[in-house]
């Protein structure tokens, strides 16, 4: 473990008087290596949390480049930054926040082909997409890695998270499949309130944070469900599916799935 500098013991004062965090769990944090699939409204907010907390390494992936529609949520992005690599956008606001972090980024989509190669390294995901395909997928992709994750999703005003660890509920212990192309709208079809990604994707950075302290209970065999219109959180307990065909005992599913993606998926997330 590393000792803190006098430069680290000011910036993370905050997090060092906490009794639950301390020294020991600054330098945790300091020491540890999160990957953000999604440099969109969920993916925003997680980046800036987890720079400013001093996540160690924070790698980026997202294949898709800056669009004035983006601004009204992904807010790690400016309008100077239009046209541009968002994991590039992203990685210039991280370094300006804090130099500690060393910043990773993948500027491609996650697929398949990819998503092992790049797990392999972290010791958090963050789910910060926006179709139900690439959602499965790193579902999938952290089961089989044994790679603990927090999923997220929004639309509209609502929101949803849960937080996967080996040996509990997975996303496919709740959903079983990816619903048919275009049966659920999207954020680019059905809109969302710009507000609703920061909320979720400060939980999600809350998520990572504890997890990587051990502090508190994680979103682990529950779901959390907000409607922001009535301002209304509600907790749904999750069981871990015996029959689940991705992280039960005999999976029926041992490789990694690209499930066809609706074309507005393709070009948005959140």
């Amino acid at each position: 473990m590393m000792s803190l500098r006098e430069d680290q013991i000011e910036r993370y004062s905050r997090h060092i008087i906490l009794q639950d965090i301390g020294g020991k769990g600054q330098e945790k944090i300091l020491n540890s290596k999160v990957l953000i699939i999604g440099a969109g409204g969920l993916g925003a907010p997680v980046a800036l949390y987890l720079a400013a907390a001093g996540v160690g390494t924070l790698g980026i992936i997202d294949g898709d480049v800056v669009d004035a529609s983006n601004l009204q949520r992904q807010v790690i992005h400016f309008t100077a930054d239009i046209g541009k690599p968002k994991v590039q956008s992203a990685k210039e606001k991280i370094e300006q926040i804090n130099p500690d972090v060393k910043v990773i980024t993948y500027y491609e989509l996650f697929t398949s082909e990819n998503a092992m190669r790049i797990l392999a390294d972290y010791d958090f995901v963050i789910d910060g997409t926006d179709n139900f395909p690439v959602k499965f997928l790193i579902n999938d992709a952290c089961v089989m890695a044994k790679k603990p994750f927090s999923h997220g999703g929004i639309l509209r005003f609502d929101g949803q998270t849960l937080t996967h660890t080996p040996g509990h509920a997975c996303y496919r212990c709740v959903f079983h499949s990816p619903p048919p192309a275009n049966a659920v709208p999207t954020c680019s079809q059905a809109g969302v309130l710009g507000a609703i990604a920061g909320m979720l994707g400060t939980i999600q950075a809350a998520e990572a944070l504890k997890f990587i302290t051990g502090v508190g209970d994680l979103l682990t065999n529950r779901m959390m469900i907000f409607d922001a219109k009535k301002m209304n959180f509600r907790t749904v307990k999750v069981k871990k599916n015996p029959k689940c065909p991705v992280c039960s005992e005999t999976p029926e599913i041992t490789s990694l799935i690209d499930y066809e993606q609706a074309v507005c998926d393709l070009k948005d997330r959140h």
